[in-house]
């Protein structure tokens, strides 16, 4: 089905998996590394609210706006998102100090470049739901033909049959060869 995901759906699922692995697909020579980031908040206007550790380079080296990929999953779940869009770097003091979103700890951390802000615009969300794979024909056969090897080996090994044909002694003469 093709279509558009109403916002509210996409907010739901996102705060539900709270985790995404992000990912810049970012053509440039020094990109964000990849990492697991925790969505802080979804704001009003689709955009995706995260921090990220600093880089060991520095943060003008980046470009200011890249696209991602975040794939949001979470075991135990039936569903999972992949989002595309576009990342904003916020560094600036003044961006930084205007933002009612966050809370201070984060905004200190961001000042003193020990944590990156990013916010996510989303251009793109794929939702797909887990089916539990029904068991064919074929797959419970190979489990019947599984079982009644096993047991037919088994039931084999613990006669005493068998192991009364095992000769408990037996020498065997190897010839010796020598140059």
């Amino acid at each position: 089905m093709n279509g558009y995901l109403p916002l509210s759906f996409v907010e739901e699922k996102v705060r539900d998996l709270g985790n995404a692995l992000f990912f810049s697909t970012s053509d440039a020579v020094l990109k964000m590394p990849a990492c697991v980031v925790r969505v802080l908040k979804v704001d009003e206007l689709g955009h995706l609210w995260f921090v990220v550790p600093t880089p060991t380079q520095l943060i003008q080296a980046f470009e200011k706006v890249f696209p991602v990929k975040m794939d949001f999953f979470r075991k135990g779940k039936d569903y999972y998102l992949k989002i595309l869009g576009k990342a904003f770097i916020i560094n600036d003091p003044e961006d930084i100090n205007s933002m009612e979103e966050l809370s201070e700890a984060i905004k200190q951390k961001a000042r003193k470049n020990e944590l990156v802000i990013l916010k996510v615009k989303i251009t793109h969300v794929d939702y797909a739901e887990k089916h539990k794979p029904k068991p064919s024909v074929k797959m419970l056969m190979k489990q019947v033909r599984g079982l009644l090897l096993q047991w037919f080996m088994l039931e084999r090994q613990e006669s005493p049959e068998f192991f009364s044909r095992i000769p408990a002694t037996h020498s065997i003469y190897y010839p010796v060869y020598s140059n």
